[in-house]
């Protein structure tokens, strides 16, 4: 006959009652999270579901506010800024016109876009020792080769266009389908020569007006432009009729391969336009974020689009624009909406430019769109 143990059927603090303990202390846990990190967040759940919230309305007014109190990045966690920003996104956007007005005119004082933005002969007369950007002790003579490359005057004046899509291409637009409200806008700007095949078409639309083309990008892709040129033509079809900005003055080392890109152009005989920043623009611009707070080693030319945008349309769009590793619901992105290659660290301040929009998101001034998109 067998012995039977009397302690078999209890569990006398063994695996089952550990088992028990670790998950009451991860409910606590988590309850304390929600507690500390998201402010009433039970509450705003179920509001969700009520559907959207008028601009105007005492709800939405107190959560834009949640966002504007938050006078500095580091004044909260990246959990509680998102949370803040999520639960905005319940609210309905709309334009507030005296607080975009005042923005606008504040940016025509200090910029002026639509006299500014590209290097013109009106602006840079024939003669003229134009400084570089970065190079300031490094003078460009405008002599009648370069000069005869420049246009009139700008093409573009101020609120041209009623509504402008500016697009990074940040990875929160995977799978975000927005490229047919990207595509719905009158003015669309992109940056650095981005992928808009039809893999990506779907989230981030084809429409292009103008896109920027980064000289670094010319020197280690195509070779400055040196050997075969046909495969940068070729990239640039992608973008149809669009215009070609780069920022030729920046320093010395781009003007040569932003030469060449207009050269390169007429040779195919394309109909694209060739622009070259304003090098008093780009520092005009940069001071004025600076003074906003953005301190970085250069402002991202998504930054600088979006400025521009500011004054050369009514109602301004962002698309791709967030500078964290993990969406505004908590989940893992990539960098990039085609690959998750990082930039180099300490040369733009993203998380300080992704802030300002969304104050200014918060102020009516422009929207950011950072989720999903049911347009059309």
């Amino acid at each position: 006959m067998r012995y039977a143990d009397p302690s078999a059927n209890r569990d006398l603090l063994g695996n089952r009652t550990l088992l028990f303990i670790f998950i009451c202390a991860f409910a606590l846990v988590t309850l304390l999270q929600q507690i500390l990190y998201g402010r009433n967040y039970i509450k705003r759940y179920f509001e969700f579901y009520k559907g959207p919230f008028e601009y105007n309305s005492s709800r939405c007014l107190e959560l834009r506010h949640e966002i504007l109190e938050v006078k500095v990045l580091s004044m909260v966690k990246q959990s509680e800024l998102f949370d803040r920003w999520r639960s905005l996104q319940m609210c309905k956007w709309a334009m507030n016109i005296s607080e975009a007005n005042q923005f606008k005119s504040t940016l025509s004082r200090c910029c002026n876009a639509p006299s500014f933005l590209f290097t013109t002969q009106k602006n840079t007369p024939l003669g003229t020792k134009l400084k570089y950007e970065v190079d300031t002790s490094g003078i460009y003579h405008i002599n009648q080769e370069i000069f005869r490359m420049f246009p009139k005057d700008m093409p573009y004046y101020r609120s041209q266009f009623k509504k402008c899509a500016v697009v990074g291409n940040g990875g929160i637009l995977k799978n975000s389908r927005c490229g047919r409200e990207i595509n719905s806008a009158d003015f669309v700007f992109r940056c650095n020569l981005p992928p808009i095949s039809e893999k990506y078409t779907m989230d981030v639309g084809v429409k292009t007006d103008v896109v920027t083309v980064n000289p670094s990008i010319i020197t280690e892709r195509f070779h400055k432009l040196e050997k075969w040129r046909r495969p940068f033509y070729r990239v640039l079809q992608v973008y149809e009729n669009a215009s070609v900005l780069l920022p030729a003055f920046y320093n010395t080392r781009n003007t040569d391969v932003s030469i060449r890109v207009k050269y390169v152009l007429d040779d195919f005989e394309s109909p694209q336009a060739v622009y070259y920043f304003h090098p008093q623009y780009l520092v005009n611009v940069s001071r004025y974020w600076l003074s906003l707070g953005v301190r970085a080693k250069r402002i991202s030319t998504g930054l600088i689009l979006a400025t521009a945008a500011l004054e050369l349309c009514e109602e301004v769009h962002l698309f791709g624009f967030w500078a964290f590793p993990m969406n505004p619901s908590g989940l893992y992105i990539t960098h990039h909406y085609y690959d998750n290659v990082k930039p180099r660290p300490g040369f733009h301040a993203m998380p300080s430019e992704i802030f300002n929009f969304l104050h200014l998101h918060s102020r009516g001034i422009l929207r950011v769109h950072t989720g999903t998109c049911s347009c059309c």
